[in-house]
């Protein structure tokens, strides 16, 4: 049986998705009841999950999503992820966990410390704040209300699979998303290769 709470699905409606970059799809979003943080986080269900469906676990992040922010690749992992969902069919749990937890202005301040040479874990820490304050049990909710129970993740980060797995989600599969990587970046890219082992080619991220 799951361990959590379960919670239930309040509300879903049919939304026309636009990018920018021209790409168009239709996808069912739904919001929740008895989620465990009491935020308000959303499922975009996009084309036919199947019995295995592709899911990503996509934290907020405002200045990269909205902005098209340089010093991160959360814009492009958004993109990204809404296509290869909707060719495979699944669902992205975009969750409100700015700045890896810990909130949009101290995501900024945390910003500040990495000018001053921190990465972005130590940047967290030298602001007495967790290296990463993510709770995925919400997550598992979402899906547990969307029947979902058995899931490939679409994720570089081994500790949302870990996450999952412990809460009683089989994800059998973790598949990387790619490699979104630019001048103001790299050192952001590199610590979390090295601080907690996201599957990003090493290699590519040289600072050369």
């Amino acid at each position: 049986m799951p361990d959590f709470p379960t919670a239930k699905v309040r509300t879903s409606l049919t939304v026309p998705l636009s990018f920018t970059d021209g790409y168009s799809v239709e996808a069912k979003m739904v919001t929740f009841e008895g989620l465990v943080d009491g935020r308000e986080h959303l499922a975009v269900v996009l084309g036919d999950p199947g019995l295995s469906p592709l899911v990503r676990l996509h934290s907020e992040c405002l200045t990269g999503d909205v902005f098209g922010s340089a010093r991160c690749d959360c814009g492009s992992q958004l993109r990204e992820a809404v296509e290869r969902i909707a060719e495979q069919g699944g669902v992205l749990l975009y969750l409100r966990q700015e700045g890896r937890g810990i909130g949009l202005y101290n995501k900024l301040d945390a910003y500040a410390l990495q000018d001053d040479g921190l990465d972005t874990y130590a940047a967290n820490v030298a602001l007495g704040l967790p290296e990463d304050a993510r709770d995925y049990t919400p997550a598992a909710q979402m899906l547990a209300a969307l029947g979902i129970h058995t899931l490939d993740l679409l994720s570089n980060n081994p500790d949302k699979a870990a996450q999952l797995r412990s809460l009683g989600l089989d994800v059998p599969t973790r598949v990387p998303t790619g490699v979104f990587a630019t001048a103001q970046n790299l050192h952001y890219l590199r610590a979390k290769v090295l601080q907690t082992h996201h599957t990003l080619p090493l290699a590519e991220l040289s600072a050369g």
